[in-house]
């Protein structure tokens, strides 16, 4: 959800899962690795295949002639948050459900190509409107956010639990005091779960052993191997590690804590704003947007209602 300031580490290329934060960190040969050794994974992810999206002539219209002429609709994006957006085998190519939804904006907008280039996650928003269009990195619709750019909503992500496939451990997610479960380093869930464990204490109960490590796909490994009950991450991050497991890890339970993400585009750019927003709804009325999602597990995330500016409960 890139709620909170906290550092995120990622492993490499497909293999990559990552938590709930501000990512400030880039792949390694040792975190690629490691992911490489959790066992019965994909390799890679088999993308939609956005060119078959048709040119909206109506959208096209409304899209700033300076970008019509560029003829490119250019992203910003920290590249290090799958399955949201992070980088193929090269180490450089940015990829992720987010990389090709811009790409998708750009054929319904009636241009060649939406490009990505990767920033530090602060520096984004600043730079709308003169290094970037728009703003596709995984970022959560704030009230704080909304005040410095549009915001069109898109995906609605939260917290979920995972378990090894049919769930041998009997995890209960409605009743988690005295499970052991896993979590990323430093993320939202990390701290959620330790506030679950002092409420288990607090009523009387076990308290949960709450599992830290750096890596997502090593809390996964674990799991599956019966080391830990459950893992507990971004709704995302648990669909791409059910894909990338093939099976061998499912969800328990409902997504919590659960709240919209928004492409950002510059405060002072109404027509820009405006072709975002159209052309987001058509990729949700016309089912592309959950496509896209589906390659990285993540199709339940798709929202039906581009909404722009939505206001927060």
């Amino acid at each position: 959800m890139r709620k909170l300031t906290t550092v995120s580490v990622i492993a490499a290329a497909a293999f990559a899962l990552v938590g709930c934060s501000d990512p400030q960190s880039t792949p390694t040969a040792q975190q690629s690795d490691s992911a490489a050794a959790s066992g019965n994974t994909k390799t890679a992810i088999a993308s939609f295949d956005v060119s078959t999206i048709p040119t909206v002539d109506e959208i096209a219209a409304l899209v700033p002639q300076a970008i019509k002429e560029r003829n490119i609709l250019r992203n910003g994006a920290s590249t290090d948050y799958a399955p949201g957006e992070f980088r193929a085998e090269d180490g450089q190519t940015p990829v992720g459900y987010d990389i090709d939804i811009v790409k998708a904006l750009a054929r319904v907008m009636g241009l060649s190509d939406g490009v990505t280039t990767h920033a530090e996650f602060p520096t984004i928003l600043p730079a709308l409107g003169t290094k970037f269009d728009v703003a596709a990195s995984s970022f959560t619709i704030t009230d704080e956010r909304i005040q410095q750019a549009h915001m069109i909503s898109y995906v609605n992500v939260g917290s979920a639990f995972a378990v090894a496939k049919g769930n041998p451990k009997k995890f209960d997610p409605t009743n988690v005091c005295g499970s052991t479960i896993g979590v990323q380093n430093g993320t939202f869930q990390h701290e959620y779960a330790q506030e679950l464990s002092k409420k288990c204490v607090t009523e009387g109960k076990k308290e949960i052993k709450v599992m830290p490590l750096d890596l997502q796909t090593d809390v996964a490994t674990k799991v599956v191997g019966g080391q830990y009950d459950a893992t507990f991450a971004d709704s995302t991050v648990v669909g791409y590690s059910i894909e990338l497991s093939q099976g061998a890890l499912e969800q328990v339970g409902d997504v919590i804590e659960a709240l919209p993400q928004g492409i950002a585009v510059a405060q002072n750019d109404e027509a820009l704003t405006q072709a975002v927003q159209k052309a987001m709804q058509y990729l949700m009325d016309k089912g592309y947007l959950t496509k896209i999602l589906a390659a990285y597990g993540a199709q339940n995330a798709a929202l039906s209602n581009a909404e722009v500016d939505p206001v927060q409960q």
